[in-house]
């Protein structure tokens, strides 16, 4: 739930207001990863490593199907994962929280 406020909270200060400019959500898709990455490590989760995956698009009368695979744990590794929209770009958000030994 902690992670899950997060990612609103961040999604949501950084894109309310923005309009889709490609070269800009390129930059802004990188800063929004490493704040969320970092406001997720402050949570001080103890042998966790975390991923954080950002995309941004415009919003056009377009779908778009994303998909991940990777090696899980479902009984210690869990996931995260937030869809932002205003009326000219969506964001989508996942932080992956992986068990380490």
């Amino acid at each position: 739930a902690a992670v899950d406020d997060i990612l609103k909270d961040v999604l949501g200060s950084y894109l309310r207001e923005q309009p889709y400019e490609p070269a800009r959500c390129r930059d802004m898709v990188k800063d929004i990863a490493e704040v969320i990455k970092a406001r997720v490590k402050d949570l001080m989760i103890p042998r966790y490593k975390i991923v954080v995956v950002t995309h941004i698009g415009q919003l056009n009368e377009q779908s778009m199907q994303i998909g991940s695979r990777c090696l899980w744990d479902p009984a210690s590794d869990t996931f995260s994962s937030y869809v932002f929209k205003n009326t000219s770009l969506f964001a989508l958000a996942n932080v992956y929280a992986v068990y380490f030994e």
